[in-house]
Parts: structure tokens; C-alpha cells; sequence
């Protein structure tokens, strides 16, 4: 493995304390060891792009990678250009509970919050 992908500020993703500690619980449900949450973008959606949310044990090459509180978050670099800047939130509320992504970069998105347009 490489030495770890180092971002610029202005590239950097913030994790939220509330992400961070929902990602702990789900993690630590989750069997096996060394589960980091990955964040990706990919085209489609209703609004050209979207985001994919999963559990990985592997870091590839071009993934940099962020943190906080013991939680590991990779992004592949990519995706990064496209979420620069972002937060990854949890939000729990009357509708429900769900991982939001705060983008700069969205120039528009759709009413669910899962897809956007850059």
C-alpha cells in the first residue's frame, strides 16, 4: 500500500460528529476489522450525478483519505473533484434517518438530496 493520498485544504471532505458517530455504530455492527466508508460519485440519477455510499476493507491507490474520531472515509480521486470542499452529515428527523452531503460544487439537485448537477 502507498503512503496515504495527501488532499490540499480546499480538496478536504468533512466528516460531521454526528457522521462520524453513526459510522462508528454501523461499522463496529458490521463483522470482520479495518471497515473504512467510502464515498463516491458516479454519473446518473435525476440530476446527472449521484451519490454511492459503502463499507470497504481495501484502499486503492487513488483514494485519499479523511477521518475523524477513529472513522476512515475514502474517497477515490475522481469523485474527489467533484466533492471538494463537501460534508458528509447524519441527519435523523420526522422523515427519517439518512448521510447527507453538503456540496459547494452542486449547482443544482433533486428534492431527494441523492442525486446533484455540477
Amino acid at each position: 500500500m502507498n503512503d496515504m493520498t495527501v488532499a490540499t485544504p480546499e480538496a478536504k471532505v468533512g466528516i460531521t460528529e454526528s457522521a462520524a458517530r453513526r459510522l462508528a455504530t454501523l461499522i463496529a455492527a458490521e463483522p470482520g476489522d479495518g471497515l473504512m466508508f467510502r464515498v463516491a460519485v458516479t454519473g446518473g440519477g435525476c440530476s446527472g450525478f449521484q451519490y454511492n455510499f459503502s463499507f470497504d476493507d481495501t484502499r486503492q491507490d487513488d483514494d485519499l483519505v479523511f477521518g475523524r474520531d477513529g472513522v476512515t472515509v475514502l474517497v477515490d480521486a475522481v469523485s474527489l473533484d467533484l466533492l471538494k470542499g463537501a460534508e458528509i452529515d447524519y441527519v435523523e428527523d420526522l422523515v427519517g434517518a439518512s448521510f447527507q452531503v453538503r456540496n459547494p460544487n452542486a449547482t443544482a439537485s433533486c428534492g431527494c438530496g441523492n442525486s446533484f448537477a455540477a
